[in-house]
């Protein structure tokens, strides 16, 4: 019995460490899957199964040369002005959880591993079981997944660090498996307007946010409506005059960058810039004897040029990834999506609602961290590209698409308060400030610190409560249109034909 369990475990350490935790091999795992369920002839599931990795790894490049490009710039706000802070970044989180486990809980990183593995077959098994539970996305965005694995597990500790070993892998291996499932359903129905049928969901660190933000948009309009003004959308707006030139995405991108950024490197100094030439053995940083304004230039610049290579990326493998999944939702997952990195809804709304999410979560993000400095918190954050980025990103894209550009400017700016404050509070409080680190996304700024007040106050029944509210959401979004509901999955032309025709009848009695 015990060989035949170390096979097991051997095979799921190859499987998580290789396909499971690498994005574009689990993408691409699903996509030979569903087309070797679909019986597609062997090369057509090659195929797919290479354009699909190579489509995410070519995501990857982009969305990696964004965050190696620009993070070493924010964290060198930290070493420039000699604070003792914590940066919110999921890297950096992973980073502090895996250095205080020990020293703190007398547990492993291994842990988490195996966190990982039972929150994710819990994932499959809601989905498999969707006529009870209504779930439909199953979150395939493994290194997010190990993020949050590590920081539940810390969160969880934190609140029962007397929990043996097995309680909490299956205590947090079902909250966790809940959150994925809950959350990652809870964007389809945006998802799948943004996209027009695009047969995916985000599985990512904003899930809940994503849906938060674009209900408030759809409230947003309705205000505007009501006071019979128009909300415009960034892509409808033209300027006049000089300013024509940020009709264009990549300019628009490149100026921004450049006032943004550049600002930023300035203050860092051209010495600081130097000295990490000289710690990253010329990978990084400026040369000696280069032009430090160049320098500002093409780093600035590049930002432009990271994000058209990610949208590329996203249009590269979305494609197979939606045909190919129809094998696994008829065979294996009936009416289910895969959930996948936020990055790919960045192909597919206006391009500019990026740029000014981006902006105007970094402006909230910088107000909130002047405020803590001014009213001398015990925990100083300094901004991590991938929350100020992702996350205000994404948020810009979803609410330009419903409720126009001033939505897409007030709503990042509002998540942008909300991210520093908010992981503030948490990484304070359970203790991870002290490892340097924070996750700091947006939903584990708001959603996880609530469910841990629950949790460490209420005790277990904190953990059935936390369990319920989940339980619960996609019973509620269910009940709120049931006839709808799955086709918006299954068949989504059929579902925008019922959407249309309601608001038609709506729209006639209101008439009358």
């Amino acid at each position: 019995m015990q060989g035949f369990l170390d096979v097991l475990v051997k095979i799921w350490d190859f499987f998580a460490n290789n396909i499971l935790t690498q994005p574009a091999y689990m993408i691409g795992f699903i996509v030979l899957l569903g087309y070797i369920l679909e019986r597609k002839p062997f090369y057509e599931s090659l195929a797919g199964f290479l354009k699909a990795v190579i489509g995410y790894m070519i995501l990857n490049v982009g969305s990696g040369g964004l965050v190696n490009s620009f993070r070493p710039i924010l964290t060198g706000l930290k070493d420039r002005f000699h604070l003792t802070a914590t940066v919110i970044d999921p890297y950096f989180g992973q980073n502090a959880v895996t250095a205080g486990l020990d020293k703190t809980f007398g547990r492993t990183f291994g842990d988490v591993m195996l966190l990982l593995l039972f929150a994710f077959i819990f994932n499959i098994l809601l989905v498999r079981f969707q006529k009870y539970t209504k779930l439909r996305a199953v979150f395939t965005t493994g290194n997010v997944q190990v993020q949050q694995a590590a920081t539940a597990f810390w969160l969880l500790l934190f609140c029962f660090p007397q929990m043996g070993r097995l309680e909490v892998l299956i205590v947090m291996g079902i909250i966790l498996g809940l959150y994925w499932a809950v959350g990652s359903n809870m964007t389809i129905r945006y998802t799948q307007d943004l996209t027009d049928g695009g047969g995916f969901a985000v599985a990512h660190q904003q899930v809940f946010g994503i849906a938060f933000v674009s209900w408030l948009a759809d409230k947003f309009k309705a205000h505007e409506v009501k006071a019979k003004k128009k909300a415009s959308r960034l892509e409808d707006i033209e300027l006049p005059g000089f300013l024509k030139i940020f009709n264009e995405n990549m300019v628009a991108t490149g100026i921004l960058m450049l006032f943004f950024f550049g600002i930023i490197m300035l203050v860092l100094g051209k010495p600081y810039f130097l000295q990490v030439f000289v710690d990253t053995k010329g990978a990084s940083g400026l040369a000696p004897g280069g032009s430090f304004f160049f320098y500002i230039l093409s780093t600035s610049l590049s930002f432009a040029v990271y994000l058209t290579i990610l949208q590329l990326g996203v249009r590269t493998f979305v494609g197979e990834l939606t045909e190919s999944f129809s094998g696994i939702s008829d065979r294996l997952l009936p009416g289910s999506v895969p959930g996948i990195d936020v990055a790919a809804t960045f192909a597919f709304g206006e391009p500019n609602a990026v740029t000014i999410g981006f902006l105007f979560g970094a402006l909230g993000q910088f107000i909130a961290i002047g405020a803590l400095l001014v009213f001398h918190s015990p925990t100083i954050i300094i901004a991590g590209f991938i929350p100020l980025f992702f996350d205000n990103a994404a948020f810009g894209v979803f609410a330009n698409r419903r409720a126009g550009a001033k939505a897409a400017m007030i709503l990042p700016f509002f998540s942008g308060l909300i991210q520093v404050f908010g992981a503030a509070l948490i990484s304070t409080w359970v203790g991870l400030n002290k490892f340097g680190g924070y996750l700091g996304m947006f939903d584990w700024d708001t959603v996880w610190p609530f469910f841990t007040v629950l949790m460490k106050y209420l005790g277990y029944i904190g953990i059935v409560v936390v369990a319920l509210i989940l339980i619960i959401i996609p019973q509620l979004e269910y009940r709120h249109d049931p006839k709808n509901y799955f086709l918006m999955v299954t068949d989504y032309d059929q579902y925008k034909e019922n959407v249309a025709k309601a608001k038609a009848e709506k729209a006639a009695k209101a008439a009358k």
